[in-house]
C-alpha cells in the first residue's frame, strides 16, 4: 500500500480522527514533496536553500497574495499553485510545509497542517503568543508529526563547539551572566490619517486569519506587520528570538526551559508612527542559575551613529562574562578572551545552512529526536520573547528609581538600565513624558506555564488572545 492510498482509505475509515500517521519512514532515495506557505521576503531565501536539496521537490506553492504567488510560479514551473493553505492541505502529495507567513498565523497554520498529516517546518517565532505554542506541542505530540522552527543557528555546529569550551572544559571559568544584544536601527513605518486599503492582490479575510479586523494606519501591509501587537510580536519576536535562542542554547544548554523570573521596559519611543511594538526594550530574567540581560533598540544611537548603540561592545549577539574571561559572539562567529581582553580562541561556524537538510533527514527518518529546533525547543525559545513582552505590557510607567531597585544586588544589571537611558538621552525621548513602561517583576510557573504571584492577573491576559471565528487556534487536551 503506497503513501496516498494509505491516506485516503485511512480518511475514510477514520473519520474522525485528527490525521493519518505514516506507516513507514520514507526510503533514503525518496524525495520529500514540500508546499510552500507564505511567498514573501522570508521564503525568498528559504525557497532557494530547500529548492537546493537533492530530496526535495518543491511540489505546491501559497500566498493570499496573487502577485507573490505569480511571481514566484514563474520560477517553479512544476509546483502547483494555491491562494488558501486548506486547499494545499487537501493535496495528497504534499508531504510537509514550510510556513514562512505573519506571526499571527504560524501556530494555527501549523496544527492544520499536522492535522491533514504534513510535516512542518515553521518560521520563527513559534507562537504570536505563549499558549499558542502549547497547542502546537500538544497537537505535535499528539499526532506523532516532525515540527521543526526555523532557528536556524540550532544546527551551526560551532554551538556545540561553545558548549564543551565553555560547560565541559571551563576554559573561562564558571559563568557569571550573559548580555544579549539587538541593536540595528530602522525607519519609522509611517502614519495615515484614513485606514490603509489592502491591495486588490490580497484576500484580505484570509491574510488575517486568526487577527482581529482592524483599521490599519500604516503606509505597507506586507512586512511592517511585525510592529503591530495584531499581528506581530516586534522586534524582540523578529531578531530577538535568535540571539535568546543563542543563549538559552550555549549559556543555559536548555536546562532552564522557562525564566523563573522576568521584568521589562520598553516603549516606542522618538517616532510618531503607527507602529505599537516597542523599538527600546530592555529585559532582566532571573534563571535560578545564570542570569540572562536583554537589550534591544531600533533607534540610531543619537546624530553622530546611525547604525544604532553597543553594550559590551556588541550590537547583535551575546557576551558571557565569566570569571577568567569573556565570550563575545553572534550568528556564525565569535570569540574567547581574557579578562584584560587578549584573545584566547576564535570560533567560526556556517549560520545554520544546514537547518532544512536537518528538517528533511528527520521527516525521511520520522524522527523527531533527529531535529536541531523541534517543536518543544522553539516553544521554549520564543518565551523568552514573548514573557518579556507580557512584562513590559502589564508595566506602569517607567520609574528610574524602581528599575534599578529591581536587582539592588546585580551590578551589570543597574550598568544595562543607565546605559539604556543614556541612549533614549542622545535620542533626546524624555522617559517622563514618554510611554516608556516598566513591568513588575514577575514569577513564571514552569510546570503551569503561568505567571503567579504579584501582577500575574494582569500578566497573564496577554499569554492568550480572541480570535476571529473559523480561525481560532484550537486548545488541545
Amino acid at each position: 500500500m503506497n503513501r496516498r492510498t494509505f491516506l485516503k482509505h485511512s480518511a475514510i475509515l477514520a473519520s474522525t480522527a485528527l490525521a493519518a500517521r505514516p506507516l513507514f519512514a520514507r526510503g533514503v532515495n525518496e524525495k520529500i514533496n514540500i508546499g510552500f506557505i507564505g511567498l514573501g521576503g522570508r521564503s525568498k531565501e528559504l525557497l532557494p536553500l530547500f529548492s537546493k536539496l537533492p530530496d526535495v521537490r518543491i511540489a505546491a506553492l501559497c500566498d493570499v497574495d496573487e502577485e507573490h504567488l505569480h511571481k514566484t510560479a514563474a520560477d517553479h514551473k512544476g509546483a502547483k499553485t494555491y491562494s488558501d493553505l486548506r486547499k494545499l492541505y487537501d493535496d495528497q502529495d504534499v508531504d510537509a510545509v514550510v510556513i514562512a507567513v505573519c506571526n499571527h498565523w504560524h501556530v494555527l497554520a501549523a496544527i492544520w497542517a499536522c492535522k491533514a498529516g504534513k510535516d512542518v517546518y515553521v518560521e520563527k517565532p513559534l507562537a504570536h503568543n505563549h499558549w499558542e505554542g502549547q497547542q502546537l506541542v500538544k497537537t505535535a505530540r499528539k499526532l506523532d508529526r516532525i515540527v521543526q522552527v526555523g532557528t536556524q543557528q540550532r544546527s551551526d555546529p560551532m554551538q556545540a563547539e561553545l558548549k564543551q569550551f565553555l560547560h565541559e572544559d571551563k576554559k573561562l571559568g564558571a559563568i557569571k551572566y550573559a548580555q544579549v544584544c539587538r541593536f540595528g536601527a530602522r525607519e519609522p513605518i509611517g502614519k495615515r490619517s484614513t485606514p490603509l486599503d489592502p491591495p486588490k492582490t490580497v484576500n484580505y479575510d484570509l491574510w488575517l486569519g486568526p487577527a482581529r479586523d482592524l483599521p490599519i494606519y500604516r503606509d505597507k501591509l506586507h512586512y511592517d506587520w511585525h510592529w503591530d501587537w495584531n499581528t506581530g510580536n516586534g522586534e524582540l519576536g523578529n531578531w530577538g528570538v535568535h540571539v535568546l535562542d543563542d543563549a538559552v542554547n550555549v549559556v543555559l544548554r536548555d536546562q532552564v526551559p522557562f525564566p523563573k523570573r522576568v521584568t521589562a521596559a520598553g516603549g516606542r519611543v522618538a517616532w510618531n508612527d503607527a507602529g505599537e511594538t516597542p523599538n527600546v526594550v530592555f529585559a532582566y530574567y532571573d534563571t535560578g542559575s545564570i542570569p540572562l540581560l536583554f537589550g534591544l533598540s531600533n533607534l540610531p544611537d543619537g546624530p553622530r551613529n546611525l547604525k544604532g548603540l553597543k553594550i559590551d561592545d556588541m550590537r547583535t549577539g551575546y557576551v558571557i562574562h565569566c570569571e577568567d574571561g569573556y565570550y563575545a559572539g553572534g550568528r556564525g562567529h565569535g570569540a574567547a578572551y581574557h579578562a584584560d581582553g587578549s584573545l584566547i580562541r576564535e570560533f567560526k561556524g556556517d549560520s545554520g545552512r544546514n537547518h532544512p537538510q536537518n528538517f528533511v533527514d528527520a521527516v525521511k527518518a520520522h524522527n523527531r529526536k533527529l531535529l536541531n529546533a523541534e517543536v518543544q525547543i522553539g516553544h521554549q525559545s520564543t518565551a523568552w520573547c514573548n514573557l518579556a513582552d507580557v512584562a513590559l505590557r502589564a508595566g506602569k510607567h517607567y520609574s528610574h528609581d524602581k528599575a534599578v531597585a529591581v536587582r539592588q544586588n546585580f551590578e551589570p544589571w543597574g550598568s544595562l538600565v543607565g546605559e539604556i537611558e543614556q541612549h533614549l538621552k542622545r535620542n533626546k525621548v524624555d522617559l517622563k513624558k514618554s510611554n516608556f513602561q516598566l513591568g513588575p517583576m514577575l514569577e513564571f510557573n514552569a510546570e503551569t506555564e503561568r505567571f503567579v504571584g504579584d501582577g500575574s492577573e494582569a500578566a497573564n491576559r496577554f499569554l492568550h488572545r480572541e480570535y476571529r471565528s473559523k480561525f481560532e487556534v484550537p486548545a488541545i487536551a
